[in-house]
């Protein structure tokens, strides 16, 4: 049994007669015949009724029919997905994502993206709002953190891994905390996510230390460029991601805080409406974006 043989049952069910179905396939109706009662034969069983008047399915026929067109509906996507890899990115791209990520990583996957296919264009709303994709006509959003249950597609980019931080100045001021636990005794700068609980949670290996924050930081803010601020002036010690930390690190300004120790590492996902024939403009995106995070994890791992 092949594809032609599959393909030529499903035209004449279709059809509704061989006759229709050469017409549908540009042949000649004897050689439709002649598909069928082959694929008869080597069968050993009958998929068609037939009589002067009209073609009815057997069982039989009916539940290989029904498979064919799977199967044909499966070669025919996988057909248009890979030509759709082959294609040139154009067009425009409608992208979401929350501001702050834009600022830590998708604004320089934009510029990249960008610079890599001169057909395209991009349009990013930077927002904290949870846009609707399907009904505000966005191609992908990208989301940080677990997903929830969702209709939605979505595909690992990565994951942003964070560190303890803080300049210099401060711990030649008050020394630098050996142990998770020596924390509290110092100036925290933690990031403020609104009534979620305020606890670093540090591993190291198998070890776990949770770390309560709630009521001992000395700064709560909603930004964690801000932390980032707060820690190269000297006011303390920030949990930041490490792309956030990366410059101010690299210029001296901040230094590592107990290294051995961080937090599990936040998953981040470019989510789009569905798979089925993704875009050539959405799959160089996406693929520009798993490029380049794994880059920066190169990059950061000794971080």
């Amino acid at each position: 049994m092949d594809i032609q043989e599959l393909n030529t049952l499903v035209k004449v069910v279709q059809a509704g007669s061989f006759t229709g179905a050469a017409l549908a396939m540009n042949t000649q109706k004897a050689h439709v015949s002649r598909v069928v009662s082959g694929l008869e034969s080597k069968l050993g069983v009958r998929l068609l009724e037939r009589s002067t008047r009209s073609l009815s399915l057997t069982e039989v026929g009916r539940d290989l029919y029904e498979r064919a067109v799977g199967i044909l509906g499966a070669v025919e996507e996988a057909e248009r997905a890979a030509q759709a890899t082959l294609a040139e990115p154009r067009g425009l791209l409608k992208l979401s994502c929350g501001a702050e990520f834009g600022q830590i990583a998708a604004q320089r996957w934009v510029h990249g993206y960008l610079a890599r296919y001169p057909q395209v264009s991009v349009e990013a709303d930077f927002t904290s709002r949870l846009i609707d994709l399907v009904h505000e006509g966005f191609d992908l959003a990208i989301r940080v953190g677990t997903l929830p249950d969702s209709r939605l597609a979505a595909r690992r980019l990565g994951e942003l891994r964070y560190g303890l931080y803080a300049s210099p100045g401060y711990l030649a001021r008050l020394g630098s905390p050996q142990a998770p636990g020596e924390l509290l005794q110092h100036a925290l700068l933690a990031f403020n996510a609104g009534s979620q609980r305020q606890v670093w949670m540090l591993r190291r290996g198998d070890e776990v230390c949770p770390v309560n924050t709630e009521g001992r930081a000395r700064l709560r803010v909603n930004s964690r460029f801000a932390v980032c601020d707060a820690a190269v002036q000297g006011l303390g010690i920030g949990l930041l991601p490490h792309q956030v930390a990366a410059l101010p690190l690299a210029q001296g300004r901040l230094v590592p805080v107990l290294a051995g120790w961080q937090p599990p590492p936040v998953p981040v996902h470019a989510v789009f409406a569905s798979t089925r024939y993704l875009a050539p403009k959405v799959r160089a995106f996406v693929d520009h974006a798993v490029a380049s995070f794994d880059a920066d994890a190169a990059l950061h791992a000794t971080a």
